[in-house]
């Protein structure tokens, strides 16, 4: 960090190349970064805004920690400096916020002139995102939907339900049973995994040509979406 003392003095190129050279490797980290989050994201929840945070982030955190350098004194008041910022976007994915926080890693990393640890960082963190993305890790198995509808109290009308969800559905579970219309039928819910995204259609169509089976409804549901 010596070199960089003498940053207030144009004549030291070396200081300067250094500084320069520092600054565009964290730009070019932080959009690896962005790169990476863009290529494995999911959801509806996406934010331009995010991205580039990313990929500016690491710039002004490379530009904080070549301005502190070793001084204790400059640090407290970087530090005193960023209590005043406050970030109005609520982040509610805790993955967009470990990304962020990898860029800004990799600004602090840069801006420590730790070359090496920032690009075989970045390289880690990069091959672990996308490899965790390819193999769908932690991914649990969700049914498809709720399907509600009304059927009347009859036998029949009850093998014929239960022959058209064994049909379309590769599991099936029910979740709430409810008497409505007096008694004379009742209102049916069930937790389903169609056999395949076609077969969701077919479960309601073919609800609807049971007799006694009317109101018939599908609420699709996306474990992986943020709505």
């Amino acid at each position: 960090m010596a070199e960089l003392a003498g940053l207030a003095s144009p004549a030291d190129p070396l200081a300067w190349r250094r500084v320069v050279f520092a600054l565009l490797l964290a730009f070019g980290l932080g959009q690896i970064v962005a790169a990476v989050y863009m290529a494995t994201f999911r959801g509806l929840s996406y934010s331009r805004a995010t991205v580039h945070a990313m990929a500016l982030g690491s710039v002004v955190t490379c530009m904080l920690m070549l301005a502190v350098g070793g001084s204790i004194a400059a640090g407290i008041g970087v530090a005193a400096g960023l209590t005043a910022v406050r970030f109005r976007t609520t982040m509610r994915d805790p993955r967009d916020i470990i990304f962020v926080f990898a860029a800004l890693g990799v600004g602090f990393a840069c801006g420590t002139l730790a070359h090496a640890a920032a690009i075989a960082g970045v390289a880690v963190f990069a091959f672990g995102s996308v490899a965790l993305h390819l193999t769908s890790y932690g991914a649990r198995r969700q049914p498809d939907g709720l399907l509600r509808f009304v059927a009347v109290s009859a036998p029949p009308t009850e093998e014929a339900i239960a022959r058209v969800l064994a049909a379309h559905c590769r599991t099936f579970s029910l979740v709430t049973l409810r008497e409505t219309a007096q008694g004379d039928a009742m209102e049916h819910a069930y937790q389903i995994s169609a056999r395949s995204p076609d077969e969701r259609s077919l479960v309601v169509t073919s609800l609807q040509r049971v007799p006694g089976v009317h109101n018939v409804t599908l609420l699709l549901q996306e474990p992986t979406l943020d709505l």
